[in-house]
């Protein structure tokens, strides 16, 4: 398998295995997808890590694959192309890219449907796209430009550039760089302290953040608000509420 879901103590590792470097084609594609609704569905699965191994995360597509179809073939493809990683970014759960050397078109697209971004200090991201002749196609239009703006993303995306890990810490691109044999386990001990948090209200706020981004501020806050009044029927709200009133804050347990 091009991709495999590793499962342990509540964090599932979606783990690319393309050697050697990860080029994202047809068949990794549509088992990414298979793997992000697995990772949706299990109830052991509490958060993810999107890692691609200890050399490299993604280095693209397989453009010897992509060279040769045609404007009506990949018009069919395009769509499912995208659907594999907005299967990936729809985990209703917390999601870590862990990014080790290049993440460059389809791999840094992969990266940004993730919630939060670890990178090595050897990393280098971008969207060469440009360089083809294309533009990405695999949501990076625009969750890079929601992530770091719209003239940021522009520059990359106009220049087919690729960032070091530094500046992609500096424009917003990751959100952590750390030696680059840590990345895993940095990544995979964030996931997994949230693994041990309230599911249902981890859930409701990123689809609350994420949903809200897509509307206006008032459909924002109504997303908000529903969701907010909803978490009062949870398990886990007693739990965090009755703990706070008899032990004080951040003692409860609710894995």
């Amino acid at each position: 398998m091009t991709v495999n879901l590793e499962v342990a103590e509540g964090v599932g590792t979606i783990r690319l295995d393309r050697p050697p470097m990860n080029a994202l084609d047809i068949a990794t594609q549509d088992r990414l997808r298979e793997l992000a609704q697995e990772a949706t569905d299990r109830d052991d699965v509490r958060a993810v890590v999107l890692y691609g191994g200890e050399k490299v995360f993604a280095a693209g597509a397989d453009i010897k694959e992509m060279q040769v179809m045609d404007h009506v073939a990949m018009v069919k493809r395009s769509r499912a192309l995208q659907e594999a990683f907005t299967a990936v970014a729809r985990i209703p759960k917390p999601v870590v890219a862990a990014i080790t050397g290049y993440a460059l078109g389809g791999g840094c697209e992969l990266a940004l449907c993730a919630d939060y971004r670890i990178a090595a200090d050897n990393a280098k991201l971008g969207q060469p796209e440009i360089l083809l002749g294309l533009i990405p196609g695999a949501g990076g239009t625009q969750r890079l430009s929601r992530l770091v703006g719209p003239s940021k993303a522009k520059d990359l995306i106009f220049t087919g550039r690729m960032v070091k890990a530094d500046e992609a810490l500096t424009l917003g691109l990751v959100d952590r760089v750390v030696p680059a044999a840590e990345v895993y386990e940095q990544a995979h001990a964030w996931a997994a302290r949230l693994a041990q948090g309230p599911a249902v209200a981890l859930r409701a706020a990123k689809e609350a953040v994420d949903q809200g981004l897509e509307a206006d501020i008032d459909t924002g806050l109504a997303i908000e608000r529903t969701w907010f009044a909803a978490l009062f029927a949870t398990e886990d709200r007693e739990r965090g509420m009755r703990s706070f009133v008899e032990e004080g804050p951040g003692k409860a347990k609710f894995a």
